[in-house]
């Protein structure tokens, strides 16, 4: 009976060391994960999706998540091109193409590519302008791509997409942008009002030259003016004149100064005579 007692725990403990031995050579990974085998150290490729083997001791499997990844830049001290101190942050999306790769060739993936963007963020905003900072940033954003998807290929990293997030500048700049922004503001509106100006001077003349050609036109619109008033109720009495007693009127004025010239001349003669005469005298 001591014997047989015996016998079943050392087959409980076979049995027991054989599930765990199968359990441990049963892999399952998702279908957005891929495992890297290595078998006695070295790597025998990437398995995966679904359900797979390994060999228990002599294989072992190193889980990789191909997701896009969203790696947040903390905020990097630096200064442009034209001496202007900023702080900037910025996001990166990024993925693994290559499994091995990114197992084999570097020890922590994310960390190294954290590190990459942060270099490479300081490096490209220290070659910018200013205004290339604020107004181009999209050009900015695919020079930050292009490098950094250059220095993570090698470890079979896909850099997908880098946006810079956020600019702070300091309080005096932004006061001075401020200012320079309110004169841009300043000298459009003076431009536009100045182009109003001469687009209605121009339209005044071409209203000038169309009533010299059409005197009729000019009545036409004092008429047009005196309805325009008369639909009012206030007290406001408009006497018109017709444009012939307004010629008339000059022309009376024209022949009063032709008068007055010519007495002035007769005058002047008259005393001319009598100056002559005295002196023959």
């Amino acid at each position: 009976m001591a014997l047989m007692t015996a016998t079943n725990v050392v087959l409980g403990i076979v049995l027991l060391f054989v599930l765990m031995v199968l359990a441990s050579a049963i892999k399952i990974v998702k279908e957005y994960e891929r495992a890297v085998i290595f078998r006695l150290g070295r790597v025998v490729g990437a398995r995966g999706p679904g359900l797979f083997f390994i060999i228990p001791i002599f294989e072992k499997a190193v889980i990789v998540d191909l997701r896009t990844r969203v790696l947040d830049v903390p905020v990097q001290e630096t200064i442009t091109k034209d001496n202007v101190p900023v702080k900037v942050n910025a996001v990166v999306y990024f993925r693994v193409i290559d499994p091995v790769k990114a197992v084999t060739q570097v020890a922590n993936y994310i960390m190294a590519t954290s590190q990459i963007a942060q270099t490479t963020l300081r490096s490209v905003i220290g070659q910018a302008h200013l205004d290339e900072l604020l107004s181009e940033r999209e050009k900015l954003n695919l020079q930050l791509q292009k490098i950094i998807d250059e220095a993570t290929d090698p470890w079979g990293i896909k850099v997908s997409t880098v946006e810079i997030k956020d600019v702070e500048l300091p309080a005096g700049m932004q006061r001075a942008m401020a200012r320079q922004a309110e004169a841009e503001r300043e000298r459009r509106a003076r431009i536009t009002l100045a182009e109003a100006e001469r687009q209605a001077a121009e339209k005044l003349r071409d209203a000038a030259e169309i009533v010299s050609q059409h005197p009729m036109a000019l009545q036409l619109r004092t008429l047009q003016t005196i309805s325009d008033v008369a639909s009012d109720k206030s007290n406001v009495i408009v006497l018109t004149l017709p444009m012939e007693m307004l010629k008339l009127f000059r022309s009376f004025a024209d022949t009063a100064e032709v008068a007055r010239i010519k007495l002035e001349k007769e005058i002047k003669l008259e005393k001319g005579k009598a100056e002559g005469e005295a002196t023959e005298e």
